[in-house]
């Protein structure tokens, strides 16, 4: 079959997406063309499909390609590579890991412990005492700019190439480290102590003599902790007794997989039946456990029990498991620590914070070097003219030292302080209230993105399940009609009562004939409602849970007592929001689940009878299954029923024969609910014996365990009777559907990537209009191995404009083959939903785009489970929601609503960039406009290398007489906030980068030439009798001219900026007087001195004026057709 399907070309002249191999997969390089899946044989023959992935390495095409390296290739970045693979080569010796490896824990035993485990510290410090200096230094002086200005500084201290006074060169430089340092530090600190507040929580711990105290950072694997209801769970423990009567409780795990449900835990069978609990320490057992590893939802291991005979034997599942970071939301409960520290699935599934560096810094960067390649150039040019004559090397140096002002240290502390400027704005805006910048080097990310990487469940939803429709087949009920189920269950329960208890099954009984080929008896609504409601009353995991109110009697025992079966002290506890939907639904109907155990539930009816019903087998849900089922006996009359309820396409093939299920779920679907069909099947005694010996039969079996017990269900599951199909809604957070839009038409490509089921994901995408209405949904199917990944990417690539959906298995597979084939199909989808996503599978993703796009990202999430991903992301947005603050903690950028990104990308994120973009360039014009003046001045004077202004001139110029104006630059915005929001189009030109680009930094290059060699020239041709002329005539113009550039340059006034301008004014004036020995003060007062300096600054701009008011007429910028 796979070799009659050609590889269809996207279009023929479709963009090739730029990509730079991955270190991880691209070790082999493909000799037919690599990054193109249409001339690729991909190993058409089914044979070569069996192959499969361990033979990959071997398959002949993929030969190892050894690149040709020369000297050119050591020049153009080797060395870089070389002595990366030297320091990573030096890191691996120095940090070589600790292989991780299955493990034997014997209870409250650690000193038995074969190996050294990990402590139980948390630690998420960058530095410690000792690397922090040279750490902190390192981040600075990685970045050319600042090591020029260190080189250029320490070059000051050698006597023959001095230029002027050491603190115009050592003040600055040392001024932003200090500002750095002290920003580090306090972060630092911060970070510290909440660190030790975590590791310093007091636990008890079991030991022969008794409880004591022990901090969390202390524990041991193999110690027996205690941890009391709404306690934190300090490391992975195995749960061996619990307070609660029925050997099982509940955990809250929204830290760790982001799901806002509790998890029912089960305690290991033999320690919770021990009398007491010091008895612990009077049987001899042990924990055998696999190695630790990422999967936060799988775990195999066994629990032995030694001193008996025969020993005792029990396996360990995931239900057996308390994970670190978890808290008990019910009882108390004692288990034995079996993995510490970085060996915990909480820390093994989060990844360590980088230092973020905004693409707009890399940009200046480059631009500094091209910069000092001037610099260099101009001061070759100098000695040359010069004619290399005497010490030349030494006059080189001095001239580079003479022209540094063309890279201006001010431009690092102009940004930062810009920087600062942003955070604060953000957190001021009134209509994002709540809004903390936690990360403040990187606001102008948020005007460049490309990708928006969003959680779903807490994020685009409120994780609020409503029951919205129940569907009978022939009938239908909504919101408005549930009065009416109400009116059925009150009178059929009623009748129940008044009719004799031996007739009380009469209800059911049709559906109770065991033979399918019985005749069908047209049931009343009435009936088939109350058969429905029971179904979905009982056919579930719900438990409910009683606050005790006394605080003396444990939850179970005031649950146990009739009397404190009181609706308002009632919550239900699910591993599913959609079952607690269900079950409140019932509730509110008049069918309540009042109690539950491992062997019972009881329902009480509207007229307050208590109804038992044991349950004697469940089949919990499972993703592949996709359906859960549970069996039960009625108490009173003895009658066994089997419910079951899953997705319809699950059920669709285990129901009898009907003609509406699969339109009414289509419909549903487009409403944007989630469904479940609910079936029944009634068995007899002898059916349900024979079924119960085959499936513990099955449950017993060595190889292929999971596979019996599946088949031995599925025997049972066959000609249900369809009861109903539900519908629920899971409610969008505020306005997610006009923001979803407002960044799609922003150019922003959405991708959601979830831990959700796949019907789910695909359900919130549609009804959150994530996917348009129009657009079609290919969902990719589920993938093993090479073969089936390259047939299901060509039946994809076939697609045009439609959405995709995929499992985190899946891509897996296709990433594993063809990653490069596969990031460049989905980055051409309008949208595109991940399923079943892990911690680190989002993080992934993520990594994934930023390679093969180079484009920015940016992640938002709330829960634990996105902390990786956060993390990962260029730019990190955390939702502070109802999973915690972990995710908005870790985030650069914090928000209380899904809705205020809007804004904060399309206000802040464009000024942000917009505002860093011209203050860059303009204070790169004010170091080169005097280097420019610097250059004609010494050429003039026979190449001397000699500065044109001396001490305080040069700190004034670049302080206090331009500072102000050229910082309120920070307050300039194109186009007002209502129009930016109305009109997001505007943000897609900010993603091409061309605010800050090599075109309009040669611009401001070519204005720094003509208007530094006309204040030049013009001083020396004006100046009459005295060389001091030149200096008073050339500076004060050079000032003036700077501060009408300001004004060029603003779009949108300020009252600060135009304080600003006259303050610098005022205080250059000011300063005049003090200035005698640079200046003249008798020629200063003269009018000759007013006329030249005016004519000069009048030629140096007024052309710049004429410029821009043509250019504004006749090619105005989109954002000005707005503003006008």
């Amino acid at each position: 079959m796979a070799d009659s399907i050609p590889l269809n070309p996207v279009r023929k002249n479709s963009k090739k997406i730029p990509y730079r191999k991955s270190a991880r997969v691209s070790r082999y390089s493909l000799e037919d063309e690599p990054s193109n899946l249409d001339e690729m044989p991909l190993m058409m023959s089914e044979e070569g499909f069996e192959n499969d992935e361990s033979d990959y390495q071997t398959l002949p095409r993929a030969r190892v390609n050894q690149r040709q390296r020369g000297l050119g290739w050591f020049i153009l970045g080797g060395w870089k590579v070389l002595c990366g693979s030297c320091c990573d080569c030096l890191t691996r010796t120095c940090r070589r890991k600790k292989e991780l490896k299955a493990r034997t824990v014997w209870l409250g035993c650690p000193e038995k412990c074969e190996e050294k485990y990990p402590k139980n510290a948390i630690k998420n410090q960058k530095y410690n005492f000792f690397t922090f200096v040279p750490g902190v230094l390192y981040q600075q002086f990685k970045f050319f700019l600042n090591l020029y200005f260190l080189v250029v500084a320490c070059s000051q201290f050698v006597p023959s190439l001095k230029i002027g006074y050491l603190y115009t060169y050592w003040a600055p430089l040392g001024f932003v480290l200090a500002v750095t340092m002290i920003r580090e530090l306090v972060d630092e600190v911060r970070r510290y102590q909440r660190d030790k507040e975590m590791n310093s929580q007091l636990y008890s711990k079991l030991t022969v003599r008794g409880k004591t105290q022990v901090k969390s950072s202390d524990i041991q694997v193999g110690d027996l902790i205690i941890v009391e209801k709404n306690q934190r769970i300090p490391a992975d423990m195995i749960f061996l007794r619990t307070s609660e009567k029925n050997g099982a409780c509940f955990i809250r795990t929204d830290q760790l997989d982001g799901e806002t449900d509790w998890k029912l835990k089960v305690a290991v069978g033999c320690t919770q039946r021990l009398p007491a609990l010091g008895d612990l320490f009077s049987i001899s057992a042990y924990v055998y456990a696999q190695k630790p590893q990422l999967d936060i939802h799988s775990f195999e291991g066994n629990f032995t029990r030694e001193d008996t005979d025969p020993q005792i034997h029990e396996s360990l599942s995931i239900e057996n498991t308390l994970w670190a970071s978890t808290v008990v939301a019910s009882g108390t409960v004692i288990g034995v620590v079996i993995y510490t520290g970085k060996e915990t699935r909480s820390v093994l599934n989060t990844s360590y914070a980088k230092n973020k560096v905004g693409l707009l810094d890399l940009e200046l960067n480059r631009l500094t070097k091209a910069l000092f390649l001037a610099q260099v150039v101009l001061s070759v040019v100098m000695v040359a003219l010069q004619g290399f004559v005497g010490p030349w090397f030494r006059n080189l140096f001095r001239f580079v030292v003479l022209f540094s002002y063309i890279i201006p240290i001010s431009l690092r502390v102009n940004l930062d302080m810009g920087k600062s400027a942003y955070g604060w704005m953000i957190t001021k805006d009134e209509n994002i209230p709540g809004t903390v910048v936690r990360t403040s080097t990187i606001p102008e990310e948020l005007g460049r993105l490309v990708y928006l990487l969003t959680d779903k469940t807490g994020t685009l939803t409120q994780n609020e399940m409503i029951f919205k429709r129940l569907h009978l087949g022939t009938v239908s009920y909504g919101t408005d009609t549930m009065d009416e189920i109400q009116n059925h269950i009150v009178q059929s329960y009623a009748q129940v009562i008044s009719q004799p208890s031996n007739a009380s099954s009469s209800i059911s009984t049709p559906s109770r004939k065991p033979q399918p080929a019985a005749p069908k008896v047209r049931k009343s609504v009435s009936s088939r409602i109350h058969e429905a409601v029971k179904a979905i009353a009982l056919c579930h995991n719900v438990t409910p849970v009683y606050e005790s109110r006394a605080g003396v009697n444990g939850e179970t025992e005031s649950a146990e007592a009739d009397q404190d079966f009181s609706d308002d002290n009632r919550t239900y506890q699910a591993s599913s929001p959609d079952e607690v939907a269900l079950v409140r639904w019932t509730e509110s109907v008049g069918l309540t689940l009042v109690n539950r155990d491992l062997n019972s539930l009881q329902l009480k009816t509207p007229s307050g009878q208590i109804l038992t019903y044991y349950i004697l087998q469940i089949f919990p849900f499972t993703s592949e299954s996709k359906r859960m089922g549970i069996i039960v006996r009625e108490e009173s009359t003895g009658d066994i029923t089997f419910y079951m309820k899953g997705a319809d396409v699950a059920m669709a093939s285990i129901v009898q024969y009907n003609d509406w299920l699969e339109e009414e779920c289509g419909n549903m679907a487009r409403e944007g609910l989630r469904t479940l069909v609910v079936a029944k099947k009634s068995l007899t005694e002898e059916q349900y014996q024979d079924f119960e010996n085959r499936y513990n039969q099955a449950k017993l079996s060595i190889h292929d365990r999971a596979l019996k017990v599946a088949a031995v269900v599925e025997s049972l599951e066959r000609e249900m009777e369809l009861l109903c199909l539900t519908g629920v809604e899971d409610q969008l957070q505020a306005d997610v559907r006009p923001t979803l839009e407002l960044l799609r038409n922003a150019g922003i490509k959405i991708w959601m990537l979830t831990g959700d089921k796949l019907e789910t994901a695909t359900c919130i995408a549609k009804s959150s209009h994530l996917v348009s209405r129009n657009q079609d949904i290919h969902v990719f199917k589920p993938v093993s191995n090479r073969g089936e990944a390259h047939l299901e990417l060509n039946a994809f690539r076939r697609k045009h404009d439609c959405a995709l959906v995929i499992s985190g298995d899946s891509l897996e597979v296709c990433l594993r083959y063809y990653e490069h084939e596969f990031v460049e199909l989905a980055c051409q989808c309008p949208a595109v939903v991940c399923c079943r996503c892990s911690p680190t599978q989002k993080a992934q993703i993520v990594k994934l785009l930023q390679q093969h796009t180079d484009n920015r990202t940016c992640a938002i999430g709330d829960g634990g489970n996105d902390v990786s991903m956060i993390q990962a992301a260029d730019c990190g947005i955390g939702i502070e929601g109802k999973e915690g603050k972990q995710a908005s903690l870790a985030a650069d950028f914090s928000i209380t609503q899904f809705k205020h990104i809007g804004r904060l990308l399309m206000v802040h994120g464009r000024n942000s960039y917009k505002r860093s973009a011209a203050l860059g360039q303009f204070v790169m014009h004010r170091g080169m406009i005097i280097s420019t003046m610097q250059a004609v001045f010494s050429s003039i004077f026979y190449f001397a290398s000699v500065p044109l202004y001396q001490g305080f001139l040069m700190v004034g110029y670049a302080t206090i007489y331009t500072m102000f104006p050229v910082f309120s630059l920070v307050l300039d915005q194109d186009v007002k906030p209502e129009m930016a929001l109305l009109y997001p189009e505007l943000y897609k030109d900010l993603t091409k980068g061309r605010s800050l680009s090599f075109k309009t930094f040669l611009i401001w290059v070519l204005i720094s030439v003509y208007q530094g060699g006309i204040l030049m020239y013009g001083a020396l041709l004006l100046f009459e009798s005295e060389f001091v002329h030149v200096v008073a005539i050339s500076f004060t113009a050079l000032i003036l001219t700077e501060l009408l550039m300001v004004a060029l340059t603003i779009r949108t006034w300020h009252w600060l900026m135009v304080l600003a301008e006259f303050f610098s004014l005022g205080c250059y004036v000011a300063s005049l007087a003090f200035l005698n020995e640079y200046f003249d003060l008798s020629f200063i007062t003269t009018k000759a001195f007013l006329w030249k300096v005016s004519a000069i600054t009048l030629v140096s701009c007024l052309p710049l004026y004429i410029v821009k008011y043509l250019k504004r007429k006749f090619s105005p910028p989109s954002y000005s057709k707005l503003s006008s």
